[in-house]
């Protein structure tokens, strides 16, 4: 089992337009301090899905019949944008597994073209894809939001279990729960923003990200969903990250 990092950002991105902080100096002079709209790969035997859309390239990264499906963790436009492109192909089903959410993102219901949204997950739903056993666990964010359990052969052949929760503020008690069944291998974690005196009301700070790594006690986390002023903030606090806990991006293969 294999999870790719195709994207670490925000919603923003980072560069931000227009802006002149230093990690988004940074990111135009260094292109791997650059980061996309936030989405995976997850690689198991003969599956390959992505997880989020939010790349408006999909059609150039992905030849066709090259991706088992897509799996929605939710419809804001910065995770499902390239949906609005990739539905007017041809000559192929592509199917998008996630929440049942028709009002999501413009009219991706609607008109879906070659994507079958038929079988949206209920929570904490398994499915047996191939290979590659897939749980939805429910966030809390402010559309419905789905992070996904992945259980499934590493390369050694042991069982592994990577746990990939974005978007989220906090993580729910009875999603806690079923990660708790079984130690995680990855844990990949929300982390927009800098510590904040109140908690943010759509995705997590680095403190309620830690709260929720020490409860969870994955054998490596990596955070995501990266916003510009965390990684400013970072540059200036390079020790704040504990040893088992490192910074994504893109492109990271774990």
């Amino acid at each position: 089992m294999r999870l790719t990092l195709l994207g670490t950002g925000d919603a923003r991105q980072v560069p931000v337009y227009n802006c002149s902080c230093p990690a988004c100096d940074a990111a135009r002079v260094y292109p791997s301090r650059r980061r996309g709209p936030c989405c995976a790969l997850i690689e198991c035997g003969t599956q390959r899905w992505l997880i989020d859309s939010g790349l408006t390239d999909l059609t150039e990264r992905f030849a066709p019949h090259s991706l088992s499906g897509i799996l929605q963790t939710h419809y804001h436009a910065d995770h499902a944008q390239g949906l609005l492109h990739l539905r007017w192909g041809q000559g192929l089903v592509i199917p998008v597994h996630g929440p049942d959410d028709p009002e999501g993102l413009a009219d991706l219901y609607k008109h879906p073209g070659i994507l079958d949204f038929s079988q949206p997950f209920i929570p904490f739903e398994r499915r047996k894809l191939g290979e590659l056993k897939v749980t939805a666990l429910p966030l809390t964010h402010s559309r419905p939001t789905f992070g996904y359990l992945f259980e499934g052969k590493g390369f050694e052949g042991q069982g592994r279990r990577i746990a990939y929760l974005t978007d989220t503020v906090g993580v729910p008690e009875a999603s806690c729960a079923e990660l708790e069944r079984a130690p995680l291998d990855l844990l990949v974690l929300d982390c927009s923003t800098a510590p904040q005196p109140v908690a943010p009301r759509n995705h997590n700070d680095l403190t309620r990200a830690l709260q929720i790594i020490e409860r969870l006690r994955p054998t490596q986390a990596v955070l995501t969903h990266i916003g510009h002023s965390f990684d400013a903030w970072l540059q200036a606090h390079p020790d704040a990250l504990p040893g088992a806990v490192s910074l994504g991006r893109d492109g990271l293969v774990l």
